[in-house]
């Protein structure tokens, strides 16, 4: 009689976890393992750090509305996060992923399993680890497809394909971050850009493994880009072929038809191709878009092949791309205020309207003082750095455990400024009081259901250029852009609140503004930071913490009951 009664339970149970399934959408489980392998790129071969054994690691596959269980298996020879960039993790910051912000890193021969949770992203997202620069090759897709009995607000296309345009160094990513810590000096710049892994045929020894995309003729195909890029945003395009982009971080966009795009790193696109040209080969191909002042950059091309199906003679000349050169601001700036939400009754928007949260956010590019001028930066000093004059220091035991268990013991302070401490002429001539900043972990605090305004205020200071601002835990509407300084009289008025799009990662303007909205109404410890790597090392970070509202649902959830442990990576 009990067997049939622990039948009974299991029976119970499993009927239990169907419909919660069906009610919360359906569970994912996939297993990825860090591991070093060897990999032959530009004439050499070396080790890195792969998910599976892949780069691009695995595609993450899910519909709208689902949870994925990833449990990572660290063989690697270091402490490595993993973060899903762009999935809000509603009050679940304990799978957010950013190392010692939110958890310490998973130490070699343990494992984690991150629970991912998906809302309302619909689209295509990316995961990529959160340590140093590890990044360079642990990177993958997140393809979110419609929830079940929905499509997409446009043709459903025949077929989909995803590009990730990455980063190769020949040196090892992790000595070349910490050398460059090290001295101070900026650190190397990649070796090739590559897409889908490889750099394509204007590399040395790469023309035999260029990445191909076979294509029928006729059919239309969803293209997922993705910029896994480590320092540079890309122009983007393919000969001969219309794009018409239609979302931008999972949510949909007003259809553009362009000729080229223009994608910094961190954010990604989804965009209809049509292969309507004679069936022939065509390159696809991406190079820098790069309107710094003194910024070492990578000035080359990476390139792969759209080869149509069928029987014709290979061309003796593969038609390539035009694209803009690589500091054509127009270029940029005429693409990037194309993108309006959709903002359609059945992919509507909530731009904030009141705000109770405003902060004014300088980004700069500083100096740190070596003693004796001991170091190989500018003056002798060490390049850094830092949001409104504070370069964000990462603490030794993760701001999450420490906020959640409200034992701070110094981990953090509470005091980021909500605006620049000593105002200036931000594209001006800045002068030198303005090059050294502060150092501490200081932390933004934000009460639950705030509407939250943000203004990014690009500065002159060092090496100006545009920055990929992204933020942990939220979309956010980008209601203004503009040039100079932000005004406060006149700068709002040319807001659009209408139908702004609602994203991740934006690029401020080279010695420009760009304000962001959003409501802060999901509770966690959230990491903000540039998504150019080198100024994050820096520390052009910050973390907002958003509290608990006065409901459970409204509250961070309680912690797994394992997370890894806090010591020396």
């Amino acid at each position: 009689m009990g067997n049939c009664n622990n039948m009974d339970f299991l029976v119970l149970a499993l009927v239990g976890f169907i419909f919660l399934g069906k009610a919360n959408g359906a569970i994912h489980y996939y297993d990825f393992v860090l591991q070093e392998t060897n990999f032959t790129r530009l004439c050499s071969t070396k080790s890195i750090l792969t998910v599976n054994g892949t780069l691009p690691g695995p595609t993450i596959t899910v519909h709208r509305g689902d949870t994925a269980f990833i449990n990572v298996h660290n063989q690697g020879y270091y402490g490595v996060t993993l973060h899903w960039h762009g999935v809000k993790q509603p009050r679940n910051p304990w799978s957010d992923g950013p190392e010692n912000i939110t958890q310490c890193p998973i130490q070699p021969g343990t494992n984690f399993t991150y629970e991912v949770i998906f809302s309302n992203e619909e689209g295509t997202l990316w995961w990529h680890a959160h340590s140093d620069w590890t990044r360079s090759t642990v990177h993958g897709a997140i393809i979110i497809l419609p929830a079940a009995g929905t499509t997409y607000p446009f043709a459903t296309p025949d077929a989909q394909e995803t590009v990730i345009l990455g980063s190769w160094f020949k040196g090892d990513v992790m000595e070349i971050i910490e050398e460059a810590l090290a001295t101070g000096d900026e650190p190397n710049i990649s070796d090739a850009f590559t897409i889908n892994g490889q750099p394509g045929d204007l590399y040395s020894c790469s023309n035999e493994t260029t990445y191909r995309w076979i294509v029928d003729y006729g059919k239309t195909y969803l293209l997922k880009v993705i910029n896994a890029v480590m320092n540079e945003e890309q122009f983007f395009a393919i000969a001969n072929h219309t794009l018409t982009v239609v979302a931008q971080d999972a949510s949909y966009i007003k259809p553009i038809t362009t000729s080229y795009i223009m994608i910094t790193p961190g954010q990604t696109m989804d965009i209809l191709v049509t292969a309507n040209q004679p069936p022939s080969q065509y390159y696809m191909a991406s190079h820098p878009f790069m309107d710094g002042v003194n910024v070492s950059y990578n000035n080359s091309t990476t390139s792969a092949i759209v080869q149509y199906n069928g029987n014709y003679s290979s061309p003796s000349i593969i038609p390539f791309p035009t694209l803009p050169a690589e500091a054509d601001e127009t270029a940029a700036d005429n693409f990037t205020k194309k993108i309006r939400a959709l903002a359609s009754k059945e992919h509507p928007i909530d731009v904030p309207l009141e705000i109770h949260s405003r902060i004014y956010m300088t980004l700069a590019i500083n100096e740190r003082i070596c003693a004796n001028s001991s170091c190989e930066g500018p003056d002798g000093n060490a390049l850094a750095s830092s949001l409104n004059n504070v370069s964000f220091v990462t603490p030794s035991v993760d701001i999450l455990q420490a906020y959640y268990r409200g034992s701070n013991n110094g981990v953090y302070r509470t005091s980021f400024p909500n605006r620049p401490p000593n105002p200036f002429n931000y594209t001006g001539d800045v002068g030198n009081n303005t090059i050294y900043p502060n150092f501490g972990t200081r932390v933004r605090m934000i009460k639950y259901g705030a509407g939250v305004e943000i203004m990014f205020q690009g500065t002159n200071i060092i090496a100006p250029e545009n920055h990929p601002m992204h933020l942990h835990g939220f979309s956010f509407y980008l209601v203004g852009t503009g040039s100079g300084i932000f005004d406060r009289r006149t700068s709002p008025k040319t807001y659009n609140l209408v139908d702004p799009p609602e994203v991740n990662t934006i690029g401020v303007p080279k010695n420009g503004w760009a304000t962001i909205r959003f409501t802060a109404d999901n509770p966690g410890v959230w990491f903000m930071h540039c998504h150019l790597e080198r100024h994050t090392s820096w520390g052009m970070d910050t973390v907002l913490i958003v509290q608990n509202g006065n409901t459970t649902e409204t509250s961070i959830r309680p912690p797994p009951a394992y997370m890894p442990p806090c010591s020396k990576s």
